[in-house]
């Protein structure tokens, strides 16, 4: 009895700890930076409606996602429910898992995105927002190329196959 209750202490010592690690931030911690978004990432359960208050469009990413992680130094992971493929302007492939490092406006480390370019399938390294000319700058590596903030206005459905037009693109 003494060690399943010490158990239960423990996990609940744990989950207090990871909450407060990669969910929750103090009012203290909210009031000292001034260029953090004025919400918790604890108190938003859906990441699209978390992209806007860092300056992001809201349909970068597609309408499967499970679940997120967001770590004060604006690391994160995002759980999708199954990779899955978007068109936009290209054909974007989405994993499982996705991470990255969020800040106002831009995310780096990007790993988990592709884009199909002519034939060749791409990673994305990293997503910028360009306010003045009202474009999203995707990098891939050192490249990169700029599409109208428009197309990510709504959150994309994901596909479970690569279609494009009328014909099933093979990876």
């Amino acid at each position: 009895m003494a060690s399943s209750i010490a158990q239960i202490s423990f996990y609940l010592l744990i989950l207090t700890f990871f909450s407060e690690t990669h969910f929750g931030l103090s009012l203290r911690d909210l009031k000292s930076d001034p260029n953090r978004p004025s919400t918790t990432a604890q108190s938003i359960t859906d990441v699209h409606d978390l992209l806007p208050k860092y300056g992001l469009p809201k349909g970068l990413l597609p309408d499967n996602v499970n679940s997120y992680t967001l770590s004060e130094d604006g690391s994160f992971e995002i759980y999708l429910e199954s990779p899955c493929y978007v068109h936009f302007d290209q054909l974007v492939y989405y994993n499982k898992n996705i991470k990255g490092k969020l800040s106002y406006g831009s995310v780096s480390d990007v790993s988990g995105i592709q884009a199909k370019k002519l034939f060749i399938w791409v990673s994305v390294t990293g997503i910028q927002v360009d306010q003045g000319s009202d474009s999203v700058e995707f990098y891939v590596g050192a490249l990169s190329e700029k599409l109208p903030a428009k197309q990510f206005e709504d959150i994309p459905v994901c596909k479970s196959k690569a279609c494009q037009g009328t014909y099933v693109d093979s990876i």
